[in-house]
């Protein structure tokens, strides 16, 4: 790891790598982190749905049996008449009551055992208390946890055993009336559900804390749940008014809830989940995650490394090589088992170049070697566009090799411009000199990504029109110096071109920034008149120039501003010089 750390661009490239795989790696992690929560929530959601609709069908299976009780009693006149004998004040005004009432041919019904039998037995357990009432006072039957009953005679109707709390449990209330029709009411049938009994069914769930909590504010703790904040917390969870959601009670204390509305009495059934106790619940898991994470940005770190060792290694024997031709070392270097890419080639290619070299120097007479060095000393100031052209494709094929491709394809446009400038032909179509300004424009394009788009939109007529190379990209030139602005999402550049009846127009359009007038009447008295003493118009002038020597006096150049933004250029060529100049040229 040291050999390839020594090299200043490796150095840079290796942290870079860690900081983008560290970057990945946490994203990954926080990202799983994030589903994992949202499918316990989830989860949690599922659950308590599953034990609030236990509750509800409980209450409505209760409520079935009250109903099916309530049909029995009117079917049974028996039944009807001890229940109307149970209304008495006193158990000995109801005892009286029933013998007095009673047919020696009948046998003998008893309210409080049919209520016994058919309500808190069938039941299981779950309606422990039955009281009928008049409009003064109630009698009560009242069961224990072993199904013993007690009465209560004459309680009135204001005593706090009939008073609704969460706390006791859920009143269901009938009225019962006599005659065929039941038209007149003698008492109301009042039966409490037990609150206890009816939620024990959810601890067979996976649940946080539960509460039931009604519109006044009055609250059911379920199980045995001692918490001195759970009170408070379902309070302003049922206040939330949202079916779930999270609430912060400080900066370690984050929980998650779901609350349900019930449909047969008037609460609401409230779930609180602790994150911190949910995520230690799953505490496993996640290790097993952040080591599945861990491992992995460890093995892409070590093929990074082992990548770039090698790559290093050749770099080091250019490096080396390229050091001993300065020094005029031509002796072979040790044998090297070449890498198959770019920097495995260079090497090969350079190690044989220094061989070659050598032999060279061996060989040809040291005037010889001189007038060749003063040669290459004149040739060290001009371009070799073979050499660039390979070295750009060279270049473009490292890019591909590392996946840039929007690299490789700007260099590949480069390459392509610079292929085409240096051709020797100087007349071209408009549509050759066209693809040269889309290559330019491709470039600044990748310069400049998601910050510069460009547009070109010219007739078929105009792109065989013969015209001098070269003269399109300084207009656009002239718009990336002066009228770009970098700060902006969208620069626009326009190329319209149209046939009109006696002349073809060309149009570079732009929304950058606009021209100041003073500066603006400057530079068209400059192209007007072909004044040169205005520096910053240079661009401008020159293609101004090579245009009006190519075309004539048959041809002007207009600058103004949009209204909007920016700036427009508009050429207009006359269709006699076309001819002339299209028989002079291909005639």
């Amino acid at each position: 790891m040291s050999s390839f750390l020594q090299i200043k661009i490796y150095r840079q490239k290796f942290i870079a790598y860690v900081i983008f795989v560290l970057t990945i790696g946490l994203t990954l992690g926080i990202l799983t982190f994030i589903m994992l929560l949202n499918q316990w929530f989830s989860d949690a959601r599922i659950e308590t749905a599953k034990a609030f609709a236990g509750v509800e069908n409980g209450l409505q299976y209760d409520a079935d049996r009250i109903e099916a009780y309530m049909q029995r009693i009117y079917s049974n006149r028996g039944l009807m008449d001890d229940a109307r004998s149970f209304l008495s004040q006193s158990a000995e005004g109801y005892l009286t009551n029933r013998l007095h009432n009673s047919h020696f041919s009948q046998p003998l019904v008893s309210f409080p055992e049919d209520v016994k039998t058919y309500l808190y037995s069938w039941a299981q357990g779950e309606i422990t208390q039955i009281s009928l009432h008049t409009p003064q006072y109630g009698n009560v039957i009242s069961f224990n946890d072993t199904g013993s009953e007690s009465f209560m005679f004459g309680v009135p109707n204001t005593d706090v055993i009939f008073h609704d709390t969460l706390i006791k449990g859920f009143v269901y209330r009938k009225k019962l009336t006599d005659g065929p029709l039941h038209s007149q009411e003698f008492g109301e049938l009042r039966f409490l559900v037990n609150s206890e009994k009816i939620f024990k069914s959810i601890h067979n769930y996976q649940l946080g804390k539960i509460a039931a909590v009604s519109p006044s504010g009055e609250i059911y703790l379920i199980g045995n749940n001692q918490d001195p904040d759970l009170k408070e917390l379902s309070l302003q969870v049922a206040a939330n008014g949202r079916s779930h959601g999270f609430i912060s009670k400080g900066p370690l204390k984050h929980i998650f809830f779901v609350t349900f509305s019930s449909s047969k009495f008037n609460f609401k059934f409230v779930n609180i989940v602790d994150i911190s106790l949910l995520i230690q619940q799953h505490v496993g898991m996640i290790r097993t995650i952040l080591l599945i994470v861990l491992t992995t940005v460890v093995s892409v770190l070590l093929l990074i490394v082992y990548n770039m060792r090698d790559d290093a290694r050749f770099l080091h024997r250019i490096i080396q090589s390229i050091g001993r031709v300065k020094t005029a070392n031509f002796t072979p270097n040790r044998p090297a088992r070449y890498r198959r890419n770019e920097y495995g080639m260079i090497a090969r290619e350079l190690d044989d170049m220094i061989q070659q070299l050598d032999k060279h120097i061996r060989n040809e007479y040291l005037f010889k070697i001189k007038q060749q060095e003063t040669e290459m000393k004149a040739l060290q100031h001009q371009i070799n566009p073979h050499f660039l052209y390979n070295t750009l494709e060279v270049i473009r094929s490292t890019a591909l090799v590392n996946q840039d491709r929007d690299t490789a394809d700007a260099i590949a446009t480069l390459g392509s411009l610079y292929r085409e400038i240096v051709k020797k032909e100087n007349i071209i179509p408009i549509e050759s000199e066209l693809e040269l300004l889309q290559k330019y424009l491709e470039i600044m394009e990748f310069k400049y990504p998601e910050r510069f788009y460009y547009q070109v939109n010219v007739e078929p007529a105009l792109l065989s029109i013969p015209t001098v190379k070269f003269w399109m990209q300084p207009l656009a030139e002239n718009f990336f110096l002066h009228g770009f602005i970098a700060s902006h999402e969208f620069n626009l550049y326009i190329v319209n071109g149209f046939e009109a009846e006696d002349h073809y127009v060309l149009e570079f359009v732009d929304n950058g920034r606009g021209i100041q007038t003073e500066r603006l009447n400057a530079i068209r008295n400059t192209l007007s008149n072909n004044e040169d003493h205005s520096s910053k118009s240079i661009g401008l002038r020159n293609v101004n120039t090579r245009l009006h020597f190519f075309y004539g006096n048959c041809f002007s150049m207009r600058i103004e501003n949009n209204k909007e933004a920016g700036v427009k250029i508009s050429v207009r060529i006359s269709k006699e010089v076309i001819e002339h100049v299209q028989t002079a040229n291909y005639g």
